[in-house]
């Protein structure tokens, strides 16, 4: 746990201990923002419990990490989920880890299991720059939103990026490595499609629904960040035909090059149908017994015309098709 507080005054207190924490809202006034990392589920359960006093059910949906992004009214604070986006193999394999977060409005306690930069990020700037704790919760949660959209906008493009070269790799030469990669990517689009369109309801909720942790000032922030996710939401459906069109690509691309194979084996075939004929009609059992008893001085000759023809006739036939454009 890590925990700073900024009193009405603009007295800065870091890194307090869980025992400072009951006296601190007990005051119900400056800024208090709690960040809980859930490594040990008991120890944050306790504090979850024991000192802010949050309803059982929503420290249960905390702890059991398995909910879609959504927002609970408890009167007193409100309770988010929220996805954030963690990025593996260059945004080919996004990681949506879960951030539980309870906002009121003299504190913001988030709790998570994994490490989230956007947490980290804004965490970073009030050290930095410690006027950002004279804002209320809401804000910082607002800036926080807003790192997670930027991380989803900056995946996203990676996704343009990744999918440009699937499609200049098929325009080369299609393969099964080609489908499974558009496949991945597909699937990767309709996860992040699903969380952004939840996550877009939850800040409509937070930007239009009256709470009494939020002042109208503070719902503001909230409609800045619910429009860039309704431009992230549209940026992500125009990934998701851009993955449809290299699927399409992909079939096209296979389809003609089944062609050009297929149409090279029916003009091989072609040129060896003569050849096939003129060695099955000019065999063994043709000179042998008719030129050699009626003729027998014309065998060498007509076997000179026999290798002539087998090699005029399929040239002659690959140079009409030629003129035919058929190759």
């Amino acid at each position: 746990m890590r925990a700073v507080y900024k009193s009405p005054r603009g007295k800065l207190e870091v890194d307090l201990p869980a025992e400072r924490l009951p006296a601190i809202l007990e005051k119900e006034a400056g800024t208090l923002w709690v960040d809980i990392n859930g490594d040990s589920m008991d120890d944050a359960a306790k504090i979850l419990s024991e000192v802010f006093h949050f309803h059982p059910l929503a420290i249960d949906d905390a702890i059991n990490e398995v909910h879609l992004p959504k927002v609970d009214n408890w009167q007193e604070y409100i309770y988010l989920v929220l996805r954030a986006l963690e990025d593996e193999e260059g945004g080919s394999r996004p990681h949506l880890p879960e951030l539980d977060i309870f906002l009121s409005r003299h504190y913001l306690v988030t709790f998570h299991y994994d490490d989230i930069a956007a947490v980290d990020r804004v965490w970073d700037a009030c050290d930095e720059d410690e006027r950002l704790l004279e804002n209320s919760p809401a804000y910082l949660l607002y800036r926080i939103i807003d790192v997670l959209i930027e991380h989803y906008i900056t995946t996203v493009e990676a996704l343009e990026d990744a999918l440009e070269r699937v499609e200049d790799q098929i325009l080369v030469r299609p393969t099964t490595a080609s489908q499974r990669r558009i496949l991945g990517l597909k699937h990767t689009v309709l996860r992040l499609r699903r969380v952004t369109s939840l996550q877009r309801e939850v800040l409509n909720k937070l930007a239009r629904d009256g709470y009494e942790v939020l002042d109208e000032d503070d719902r503001v922030y909230f409609r800045d960040v619910y429009d860039h996710m309704i431009r992230l939401y549209d940026l992500i459906d125009g990934v998701r035909d851009l993955v449809m069109g290299a699927l399409d690509l992909y079939l096209s691309a296979l389809n003609h090059r089944m062609n050009e194979i297929m149409k090279l084996l029916t003009v091989i075939t072609t040129l060896f149908m003569p050849l096939t004929f003129i060695t099955g009609f000019f065999g063994m059992n043709f000179f042998a017994p008719v030129l050699e008893e009626l003729a027998p001085w014309t065998g060498y000759p007509a076997f000179i015309f026999t290798i002539v023809m087998m090699l005029l006739v399929p040239v002659g036939m690959f140079l009409w098709m030629r003129r035919r454009a058929w190759t």
